[in-house]
């Protein structure tokens, strides 16, 4: 079983349930906003993938973050919490199977590694 965490509406998500879907696999997908990810379960994430994978610094909402909340994005005691503030600075979809593993993105890298979790 894998949990699929993303925003409903991101289209990269979406894309991401259908292929799920195409292949019969065992999942649930949650949305960050609704289900409200927490500052425990994207600390797990943080330990498995590290920032650099896991923050999107490239999105408007990265982009309108102030100096100081950016600042902590670095730091490792509080990027969790800045995350679960504001979850569309996560990089989507985020796939959490069962055994723990953790896999961010949807590349073909990123196929392979889930297909490797199922």
């Amino acid at each position: 079983m894998i949990t699929v965490w993303g925003l409903k509406n991101c289209d990269t998500c979406k894309k991401a349930r259908a292929w799920l879907d195409s292949r019969g696999a065992d999942y649930v997908f949650r949305d960050m906003r609704a289900d409200a990810v927490t500052g425990g379960e994207i600390a797990t994430w943080l330990d498995a993938v590290g920032g650099e994978v896991l923050i999107n610094r490239r999105g408007t909402t990265w982009r309108g973050l102030d100096d100081a909340d950016k600042a902590r994005a670095d730091a490792p005691d509080t990027a969790a919490a800045l995350l679960a503030e504001h979850p569309a600075l996560i990089k989507r979809p985020v796939f959490v199977a069962a055994s723990g593993g953790v896999v961010v993105g949807f590349g073909t890298e990123q196929q392979a590694a889930v297909e490797a979790l199922t």
